[in-house]
């Protein structure tokens, strides 16, 4: 068996044993919370194979894991590569954990490199638990907000309290941040395969913005308020889905997305009183998203108004569209082109740790691996090919060997 197959070999099992962490019974993925016991179970294992490996060990107090390769010039700007391993609910195997056993896989074929490497696996980067996501990456950069560690998840439990039951020692992680950082990640989307192409590059990463939004009308009886006195909270969340899908579709790139919508108290025979929606608002420019977040107001009270309800519109997060860097970029196509891969150039409409540490400055690169079955992702059926692996790990091999030379 050639190095090459060996290496997708392993990656494979691997993937095979990170998804059993996430089994839960009567889905079908993988589950695996941000913070949670299964993602820490999770990240033991990586730190284990990073072991193996011969890669130094470290946490730090946010729970990110690091497995360092010491390069030969000591003041030489660290090269990180990695992703992360928590899943969304009954998500798939693929989306986070690959570009982190990829990047096990590349910097232990380089082996040591003038600057120093790092496998980083950041925390809870899908953010669906606490209701913000690239927490770990976030953390390294300094960039967590005030109160967040307070936030609670559906069961009471803060990110504090989360970060704590982990029961992880910190030592050996970095004191700062690399120089360069590069993530490989399936695409989670179509155009790769649409292309017929296995590997992307990213231009830039998309803005996005999250709101909570609140209706408020009156509960009633089903069966005995007539239709024109109803205060129906639902019936003007449902006007509001319309209005911002809608709304998204008028400006090139946006996409809205309502993700969680909880009515306090549900009964079947009940008219919803109270409902509560998420947010999801993504655009490839500043502007774009400008105009759909700055009219996220407007068409909430248009959609209250309309149902005899009131509202509040809460803004949550916001991430500005974020650029890659073109030093690092020009290495993925080199070496995409010296290992004669063709490879597409694409924005990522998907928010990645690599989007948080190129707004603080690190000079950040991403990898994209096309996605199978129409470019699932976030479900069971995620799948790429261990042929576009092979070719994504030949890549990544070569684009850490390009950075670390110094």
């Amino acid at each position: 068996m050639s190095k090459t197959a060996h290496r997708v070999s392993r990656t494979i099992e691997r993937l095979h044993q990170l998804a059993e962490i996430g089994r839960v019974e009567g889905l079908q993925g993988t589950t695996r919370p941000g913070l949670g016991c299964r993602e820490q179970r999770a990240c033991e294992l990586v730190a284990e194979w990073m072991r193996e490996a011969g890669l130094d060990v470290g946490w730090d107090a946010h729970g990110n894991l690091f497995g360092g390769l010491p390069g030969s010039q000591p003041d030489a700007g660290e090269v990180w590569s990695g992703s992360h391993l928590d899943t969304v609910p009954d998500g798939g195997s693929f989306d986070g954990a690959l570009g982190v056993l990829c990047s096990l896989e590349a910097v232990a074929a380089n082996g040591p490199r003038p600057a120093t490497q790092r496998v980083v696996v950041f925390r809870d980067e899908e953010g669906w638990r606490f209701g913000r996501g690239c927490f770990g990456s976030r953390a390294v950069c300094g960039r967590l907000a005030d109160g967040e560690l307070e936030a609670l998840d559906a069961g009471g439990v803060s990110v504090g309290e989360a970060v704590a039951a982990l029961a992880i020692e910190p030592g050996g992680a970095p004191g700062g941040l690399p120089a360069s950082y590069v993530e490989l990640h399936v695409e989670q989307g179509p155009e790769l395969e649409r292309q017929g192409l296995a590997l992307g590059e990213v231009s830039a990463i998309a803005g996005m913005a999250g709101f909570t939004i609140e209706f408020t009308g009156s509960a009633g009886h089903a069966g005995t308020v007539p239709m024109p006195a109803r205060r129906d909270a639902l019936t003007a969340a449902a006007e509001f889905v319309l209005a911002i899908r809608d709304a998204a579709l008028r400006i090139p790139g946006a996409v809205a997305t309502i993700g969680e919508l909880r009515i306090t108290g549900p009964a079947t025979n009940v008219i919803p009183g109270r409902v509560a929606l998420s947010l999801d608002l993504r655009a490839p420019a500043a502007e774009q998203l400008s105009s759909l977040a700055g009219a996220v107001p407007a068409i909430a009270d248009g959609a209250a108004m309309a149902a005899g309800c009131a509202v509040t519109a809460t803004a949550t997060w916001r991430l500005a569209p974020v650029a890659m860097s073109d030093r690092v970029r020009a290495a993925i196509r080199d070496a995409a082109a010296a290992a004669g891969h063709p490879i597409a150039v694409l924005p990522s409409g998907a928010g990645h740790d690599a989007g948080i540490l190129a707004a603080a400055g690190v000079e950040a690169g991403m990898l994209l691996v096309r996605s199978r079955n129409g470019g699932a992702s976030h479900r069971p059926d995620e799948l790429t090919d261990e042929a576009d692996i092979a070719a994504a790990t030949e890549v990544l091999i070569a684009t850490l060997a390009t950075l670390t030379r110094c």
